[in-house]
């Protein structure tokens, strides 16, 4: 699996969303790979995961908030999106990705083909 990422964008106008890279930690056993994102701030209704030909993107978007009642001063982020995409390798069935996500932290599962998971093979005695 390859990483893309996005450039970081520091733009400090208050209309700007900034574009933040998650870090994440990908796990692989022999039936397919976990990756796990650092999404903090973000709920179900503001993610979206999509798979375009052997691209998996995640894409989600959080607004940090003010304090109420406070005027803001200098606020360099307001509202963020996070974007995080990977090449996923042919032997994986992306029709079977599971995703979840809780406290802020994503896990996705994407299963090997059947065809690529290991499998003994038996031997016959004549």
């Amino acid at each position: 699996m390859e990483m893309r990422n996005p450039p970081a964008n520091r733009e400090t106008a208050a209309t700007e969303i900034a574009v933040l890279i998650p870090p994440v930690d990908v796990f692989e056993d022999e039936n397919g790979i976990t990756v796990k994102a650092d999404l903090p701030g973000v709920s179900k209704d503001n993610l979206s995961i999509r798979v375009d030909g052997e691209t998996l993107a995640i894409e989600a978007r959080v607004s940090l908030g003010e304090a109420q009642k406070l005027d803001v001063v200098y606020a360099e982020i307001r509202v963020a999106q996070y974007k995080r995409s990977f090449v996923l390798s042919r032997e994986l069935d992306t029709s079977k990705i599971e995703a979840a996500i809780k406290n802020g932290v994503l896990n996705l599962r994407v299963p090997k083909l059947e065809r690529a998971k290991p499998r003994r093979i038996e031997i016959r005695a004549d």
